[in-house]
C-alpha cells in the first residue's frame, strides 16, 4: 500500500481509538492525556500493531510539540517572562542541578556505570514541557503563582536539553575529549538567536503583520503566523537549539504585537490536533510485555521518579520564597520525566550508553510518570491543603515578599469594538481612571491607537479564546459596540458563557434586534434607531420650548412603551439587573453632593427623600467609609456619593437637594422646604443641568 494511503489509514485509526480512549475516560473522570496514551498503547508497535507508519506519526508528533510551544510563547508575552525571571533564572538552574546530582547519585550506588549514571541524572532532571502545560492551561493555571513558576523551570529544563545533548555522546567517548569549544560555540549561537528574535520582535514581525492585516485576508493572516513559527523553528534547530525552544521564541515575537490575540485563536485547532498526536506516539514507545514482567521494578522506579522530582522542585519553588501550598503545587506538576529524555535516551541507545534492557526500563518508568501527571496535578490541591495544616512556620506558609505573582485584569471594562462608541467610552474611563481593554479588527487603527498608549489588541471577540485573554471572566462590564448584527450575538452569548456575573451591555441598530441578545444573555441592549427617535424629539420638543419637565416625562412613557416587547417576556429569577429589562424606568444611579446643597446637614429623616419624592438612597459612598443601608439618622455630608433608587422622573425631582445653589440659583435657598413647609421638591424648580452620576448595576436615562 502507498505511503500516503497507509497514513491517512493510521491517522484515521489513531483518531477512531482516540475517540473511543476519550469519551471513556470522560466517563470515569480520567484525562484526555491518558486518553492518548492509551490509544498509542493499543494501537502501537507493541499493541495490535494497528499503526504501520510510526516514524510518520512521530514527524507529526513533533509538529505537535512545536505548535504547543508556540502557542504557549503567544500567551507568555516577554513582559510575562520578566516576571518569572526568577523561576527561570533561580529555579531552574536549581531545580535541575539538584535533580541531576540527586539521581545520578543513586543511580552510582544501584551499581550503574559513571557515564551510565551521568546520563540517567540528565533524563530524570527534565520534565514535560507538553504534558504540564497542556493540563495547566486547560485548568486556566498557566497565570496563577504555581504555574509561573513551574513555567519559568520549565523553560530552563528546554534550554538545559542543549548543553545535555552536546555532552551526551562524550560520555560514549573513549577519550578524554574538550568541552571547551563546542560550548563556546553553543553560547555564540545562543546569543546570535537571542539578537535575531529581539530584532524580530521589534522590527520585522509586526511590520510584516501589520501588512498581512490590511489586507483583511484570514488565510493569509493564518499562513504567515505558521510561516514565522515554522522558519524560527527551523533557524533554532540549525543552530542546534531544539525545534520547541525555537517555537516558543517564535511565540514570543509574536505576543509583542497586537494580532497576538488573533493568532493564538487561529492556531489553536491546529495546535490540538497535532498535539494528540504527540501523546499517542509516546504510548507507541512502550512495550506492554516488558512492562508486565518487570512492574514491580517499574512502579517502584516511578514512585521514586515522582517523589524525588516534587520534593526538589518543591524546595526550589519554597526557596524562591513562596509559599507552601505554591511549592507543592508546582513540585507535583513537575514529577514526572518530559519528552526531551526521550531524544537523549534515543541518542544515549545510539551511542553505546543504554542497553535495550535499560532503555525500556525508562520508556515505562517515563510513559508511567506521565500518565500520572493529570491525576497528581488534580490531587495537588488537596495535598496542598493538607501540608498546610501541619504546624509549620508562618514564614512558610506565607512566603516572602520577594516571590513575584504574575498579575491578571480583573473588575475591568471591556469595550469591543472602537468605532466613535467605544472611542467615547475609552475616553470616559480614561479620565475616570477605571481599568479597561479593547478589543478591534481594525489593525489600522488598532497600531495608531496603540501609539497613542491605548489597551487595544487586534483580535475577533467572536472567539472564545480572544475574549478569554481580555479576561473576560474577571471584568465587571463588557460593552459590545460593533456592527455585525450576528458577530454582536456571537459575542455575547460567549461572554456570558466564559462570566456568568458579567454585566453586559450591546448595541444594536435596530429594536427588533434587540430580543436576539437578551435572549443569548446581554443584560442591557442600546438599540440605535430607539434611542435616536428619543434624542430627536427630545431636541424638536425642546426648540418649542415645552418644559424639560415634560420632555422628560415623555422619554420616560416612550422607553416604557418602547421596551414593551421585553416586558411581556416571562421574568425568570436572577440578577438584579434584569430589573432593567422588565422594568425599564428603573435606575438605580450614583448623584454625588456638592458643596452648599440643600441636603448638606440634613438626615435622611429630614429629607423624607421617599416620602416626598418616592427615591429611596440604597448606600453613601465616602471617604471616611462607605454606609450600605443609611438609617433614617444618617447625615449627608458634601461630597457624598449617593446611591439612589427610583424611576428616572422621580430622580431627576430629587436633583436639586443635591446641587450647589449658588451654581444653580433656581435650586436656592427656598428649594429645601415645599409649601407646606416640609421637606420635598419640585420639579418645576430644578434646573435643568447635569449632575455627577454614574449608572451602578442598570444605566441612568438620557434625561437630558
Amino acid at each position: 500500500m502507498p505511503v500516503p494511503i497507509q497514513l491517512l489509514n493510521d491517522i484515521i485509526v489513531i483518531f477512531l481509538i482516540s475517540i473511543v480512549a476519550i469519551f471513556a475516560g470522560h466517563r470515569l473522570r480520567v484525562p484526555e492525556v491518558v486518553g492518548f496514551l492509551v490509544t498509542g498503547v493499543v494501537a502501537g508497535p507493541h499493541g495490535l500493531r494497528l499503526v504501520q507508519e510510526v516514524e510518520q506519526i512521530e514527524v507529526l508528533a513533533e509538529v505537535g510539540v512545536v505548535l504547543l510551544l508556540f502557542a504557549i510563547g503567544i500567551e507568555f508575552s516577554f513582559e510575562k517572562l520578566l516576571r518569572i525571571k526568577r523561576p527561570t533564572l533561580v529555579g531552574g538552574p536549581l531545580q535541575v542541578a539538584i535533580t541531576f546530582i540527586a539521581a545520578a547519585f543513586i543511580a552510582v550506588e544501584v551499581g550503574l556505570p559513571l557515564n551510565e549514571s551521568i546520563l540517567a541524572g540528565f533524563l530524570v532532571a527534565l520534565s514535560s514541557t507538553a504534558v504540564v502545560l497542556k493540563i495547566l492551561q486547560d485548568r486556566d493555571e498557566v497565570d496563577s503563582p504555581h504555574g509561573g513558576t513551574t513555567l519559568g523551570i520549565l523553560i530552563f529544563q528546554d534550554i538545559a536539553v542543549v548543553p545535555m545533548m552536546l555532552f551526551v555522546p562524550l560520555l560514549a567517548a573513549q577519550e578524554s575529549t574538550s568541552l571547551f569549544m563546542p560550548l563556546l560555540m553553543m553560547l555564540a549561537k545562543g546569543v546570535g538567536i537571542i539578537i535575531l528574535i529581539i530584532l524580530a520582535a521589534k522590527l520585522i514581525v509586526p511590520a510584516l503583520l501589520y501588512q498581512v492585516v490590511r489586507l483583511r485576508s484570514s488565510e493569509l493572516f493564518l499562513l504567515t503566523v505558521i510561516l514565522i513559527c515554522l522558519s524560527v523553528a527551523w533557524i533554532s534547530y540549525s543552530a542546534g537549539l531544539s525545534l520547541a525552544l525555537g517555537a516558543f521564541l517564535a511565540g514570543l515575537i509574536i505576543s509583542e504585537s497586537e494580532y497576538s490575540y488573533q493568532a493564538l485563536g487561529n492556531i489553536l485547532p491546529f495546535r490540538d490536533v497535532f498535539t494528540s498526536f504527540f501523546f499517542v506516539s509516546i504510548g507507541m514507545l512502550l512495550d506492554v510485555g516488558f512492562f508486565v514482567e518487570r512492574l514491580e521494578l517499574v512502579a517502584v522506579a516511578a514512585l521514586g521518579v515522582l517523589i524525588l522530582k516534587a520534593a526538589v522542585a518543591g524546595g526550589v519553588s519554597l526557596l524562591l520564597g513562596y509559599p507552601i501550598r505554591t511549592g507543592v503545587l508546582a513540585g507535583l506538576a513537575l514529577a514526572q520525566i518530559g519528552e526531551f529524555s526521550f531524544i537523549l535516551s534515543k541518542t544515549g541507545l545510539d551511542s553505546g550508553i543504554l542497553g535495550r534492557g535499560e532503555y525500556q526500563i525508562f520508556l515505562a518508568v517515563s510513559v508511567l510518570t506521565m500518565a500520572a501527571t493529570p491525576f497528581v496535578i488534580a490531587a495537588s490541591p488537596k495535598a496542598a491543603d493538607l501540608l498546610y495544616r501541619l504546624p509549620l512556620p508562618k514564614k512558610l506558609k506565607a512566603g516572602h515578599p520577594f516571590a513575584a505573582i504574575p498579575e491578571k485584569r480583573e473588575n475591568h471594562l471591556v469595550i469591543i469594538g472602537y468605532g466613535f462608541v467605544g472611542r467615547t467610552l475609552a475616553r470616559a474611563a480614561r479620565v475616570e481612571d477605571l481599568p479597561y481593554l479593547i478589543l478591534e479588527m481594525n489593525p489600522e487603527k488598532v497600531r495608531s491607537e496603540r501609539a497613542e498608549g491605548e489597551p487595544i489588541h487586534y483580535g475577533d471577540a467572536t472567539q472564545e479564546l480572544v475574549l478569554r485573554h481580555a479576561d473576560v471572566d474577571a471584568a465587571r462590564v463588557v460593552v459590545v459596540a460593533v456592527s455585525d448584527e450576528m458577530a454582536t450575538r456571537r459575542i455575547v452569548e460567549t461572554a456570558r458563557k466564559i462570566n456568568p456575573k458579567v454585566y453586559i451591555m450591546a448595541r444594536v441598530r435596530y429594536l427588533d434586534e434587540a430580543a436576539a441578545c437578551y435572549d443569548r444573555g446581554a443584560d442591557e441592549v442600546i438599540p440605535e434607531e430607539f434611542e435616536t427617535s428619543v434624542e430627536i424629539f427630545s431636541r424638536v420638543l425642546g426648540k418649542y420650548l415645552v418644559p424639560r419637565t415634560e420632555i422628560e416625562k415623555m422619554i420616560v412613557d416612550v422607553r416604557s412603551h418602547g421596551y414593551d416587547m421585553f416586558r411581556n417576556a416571562e421574568i425568570e429569577p436572577g440578577k438584579i439587573s434584569d430589573l432593567r429589562r422588565y422594568l425599564p424606568n428603573v435606575e438605580v444611579v450614583t448623584v454625588k453632593v456638592e458643596e452648599e446643597a440643600p441636603a448638606v446637614g440634613k438626615t435622611l429623616e429630614d429629607l423624607e427623600l421617599r416620602k416626598r419624592l418616592g427615591v429611596n438612597v440604597l448606600g453613601i459612598l465616602r471617604e471616611a467609609g462607605n454606609i450600605l443601608n443609611p438609617t433614617r439618622d444618617t447625615e449627608i455630608i458634601a461630597e457624598d456619593v449617593l446611591l439612589v433608587l427610583g424611576t428616572s422622573e422621580q430622580i431627576a425631582r430629587s436633583r436639586h437637594l443635591f446641587r450647589n445653589p449658588v451654581r444653580y440659583p433656581r435650586a436656592g435657598a427656598g428649594a429645601l422646604r415645599d409649601q407646606d413647609g416640609t421637606v420635598g421638591g419640585d420639579a418645576e424648580k430644578s434646573e435643568d443641568a447635569p449632575v455627577t452620576e454614574a449608572s451602578v448595576g442598570a444605566p441612568i436615562s438620557e434625561e437630558g
